[in-house]
């Protein structure tokens, strides 16, 4: 087979992928789909992601990950019964996705958290955590569930007053009632079981959809963070699709 007529073949079936992945995309696509496309467009170098269990995040060839997770893989395990038939990613560092203490200011390309700050008490130091750790212009990438899609539907949007409350006073003011919601709406336990069961949940430290959002909430929430709040990094994509919406920001400057 001659050089160009073997160019020309793998040019076509470089043209055939493409067409079939937008024809996805077109008909809206499969998570892992959508998030892939948006990751290739701007994620490379050496980066995160934190809490990726069975789902990790499709990255382009130029990328180089490390999986962050609260535990290791035992006592992930433990906490996620219900997929003991999922093959889960490896843990490479356990830390607090939070914070982050563990990695140094400015030492990353790339931070992935996929349906993770839902799970933040503090969503506003969430973010410095991560905004903290990347380099000037790194990318901080993010799914986002939508309330109106999830079993979060039931629930009151989080307003932007009870972040900054999070943020300032620290968030035990408002644990027991996040709980209580969780019980009351999402398990629905009967009203007289609900503080118990409250209590219960917070004793353990029970991870759950502590805030929920619709995007323009969310949206609204970014941009205080960067205009009252300082946060060094503006958002360059967000796309709402199927349960969740995908944010990618990047952080001002470059090296």
């Amino acid at each position: 087979m001659g050089l160009g007529l073997r160019t020309r073949l793998v040019k076509a079936g470089w043209r055939v992928r493409r067409r079939a992945r937008d024809d996805v995309l077109r008909r809206g696509g499969d998570l892992r789909t959508v998030r892939g496309d948006i990751a290739g467009r701007y994620l490379r170098g050496e980066g995160i992601e934190i809490g990726a269990l069975d789902i990790p995040l499709q990255l382009p060839r130029d990328a180089r990950v490390r999986y962050v997770d609260r535990k290791d893989m035992a006592g992930l395990r433990a906490d996620f019964p219900n997929l003991a038939d999922r093959a889960f990613v490896e843990v490479d560092v356990v830390d607090d996705g939070e914070r982050l203490t563990t990695f140094a200011p400015g030492s990353l390309d790339f931070v992935v958290a996929n349906h993770m700050i839902e799970h933040t008490e503090d969503p506003i130091g969430t973010l410095d955590a991560h905004v903290r750790v990347l380099r000037p212009g790194g990318v901080l990438f993010l799914a986002v569930p939508d309330r109106r899609r999830t079993f979060d539907a039931v629930r009151a949007r989080t307003p932007l007053d009870h972040h900054l409350r999070d943020h300032e006073e620290g968030p035990a003011w408002s644990r027991r009632d996040h709980y209580r919601d969780w019980v009351r709406l999402v398990e629905r336990f009967d009203e007289a079981d609900v503080e118990a069961r409250a209590a219960k949940l917070e004793a353990e430290g029970a991870s759950i959809h502590f805030h929920v959002w619709e995007l323009d909430d969310f949206a609204t929430l970014l941009a205080h963070c960067r205009e009252a709040l300082g946060l060094p990094a503006h958002v360059v994509h967000l796309q709402a699709h199927h349960n969740e919406f995908v944010v990618v920001l990047r952080k001002d400057g470059r090296d």
